[in-house]
């Protein structure tokens, strides 16, 4: 039976590793104001493409600063937007697009994380992984300007693509459905995580909890790359299945 991990960063080992980082992504959807349907002002995280180049978009200087719409002006973005994103993407308010930019310094784990739930991963590491046959991993070189003059490393945001979702066992019985203007989902993380197992992928081994997108799952075989090299900067911890 497969067995799955939710994966956070191991701050301690963080500690020890000299790494700076101060980047973000160029593009965004906007966040939604006073949805008409609940009237929340909202945005998402855990969204993120860096593969998706913007470049050719002609309206793309209207994805570069971050704000919040009313929501008939996020649906049009999102429209103009949608070409470009994965074929399915749900692409909810506050979703990000291109390589990560800016500056870094110093010296980075094998995985490094830009807040919860952006993860990054040295090239060295990346390559380890893809040799010992991970599945679906996505990497996108992230545009660093490094401040010291020595050799630095090569990082690379992974994009990890929202599927699979949190089992009904695990929620609130008093959970509202989703807005049935814009989607939101009034959810908070439950302590004790369960995973749908009719729903999880079988083709990629590390993905997104597709109704709790900050959320980053491992399979096995991930896991198992990890350890094998004894790569840093990452903590498996194992979630039931139903």
């Amino acid at each position: 039976m497969d067995r799955f991990f939710w994966v956070t960063e191991d701050r301690d080992v963080a500690k020890h590793y000299s790494g700076d980082l101060n980047a973000s992504h160029p593009w965004g959807l906007p966040g939604i104001k006073t949805c008409p349907g609940c009237g929340q002002t909202w945005s998402n995280a855990g969204h993120e493409y860096p593969c998706v180049d913007l470049n050719a978009l002609p309206e793309r200087a209207s994805f570069e600063e971050p704000r919040a719409e009313p929501f008939h002006e996020f649906a049009r973005l999102r429209e103009q937007v949608r070409p470009w994103a994965p074929p399915g993407a749900s692409l909810p308010p506050g979703t990000k697009f291109g390589p990560l930019m800016g500056t870094a310094t110093g010296r980075f784990a094998p995985f490094i994380w830009l807040g919860d739930a952006l993860m990054l991963m040295t090239r060295e590491a990346f390559e380890h992984m893809q040799a010992q046959g991970v599945r679906g991993l996505l990497g996108c070189k992230a545009m660093l300007r490094f401040r010291q003059q020595s050799p630095h490393q090569e990082l690379l945001e992974l994009q990890v693509v929202p599927q699979g979702r949190l089992h009904r066992d695990c929620l609130p019985d008093d959970l509202p459905p989703p807005c049935t203007t814009c989607g939101r989902i009034g959810l908070h993380r439950p302590e004790s995580p369960l995973l749908d197992a009719a729903s999880l992928p079988t083709s990629v081994d590390l993905f997104r909890v597709g109704n709790f997108a900050t959320m980053i799952i491992a399979t096995d075989r991930f896991r198992d790359a990890v350890l094998t090299r004894g790569l840093e900067g990452i903590i498996f911890r194992e979630l039931p299945t139903r």
